[in-house]
């Protein structure tokens, strides 16, 4: 199975509400993407969601409760765009995310630069 690593609290985000995941770089692969976190953080990012977070309807957690190195759950990644009306946008790519299925439990896991491979028994040996 494909995955893709992002810093918190990023990951967080696209179980709540988060559609479009930004990169430098763009992406021919379509399908399920399972979401992996990374141990590293953005500081900026963190402040950027707690300011918008009245018009991007989410309410942040606190840092404690963010997981790191774990895969979280999965999406669809169904697009990779250059444009987007979607507040979360700021590219210059924009990955396309739809259906984020949060799973009960995170699985740890160590990430990768780009889309990587999981194996398939590392998921489902949780389930």
């Amino acid at each position: 199975m494909k995955a893709l690593s992002l810093k918190q609290p990023w990951a967080w985000a696209i179980f709540h509400g988060k559609d479009v995941e930004n990169r430098t770089w763009k992406t021919d692969y379509r399908g399920p993407l399972w979401i992996h976190t990374g141990k590293g953080f953005d500081d900026e990012g963190y402040a950027w969601l707690i300011e918008h977070q009245k018009e991007l309807n989410i309410l942040v957690p606190p840092l404690s409760i963010l997981h790191h190195g774990v895969i979280l759950g999965k999406a669809d990644l169904i697009d990779c765009v250059t444009e987007s009306d979607s507040p979360w946008f700021f590219g210059p790519y924009g990955f396309v995310l739809d259906e984020p299925i949060l799973f009960g439990v995170p699985i740890p896991y160590k990430g990768q630069l780009g889309i990587f491979d999981v194996p398939r028994e590392i998921i489902f040996k949780t389930e």
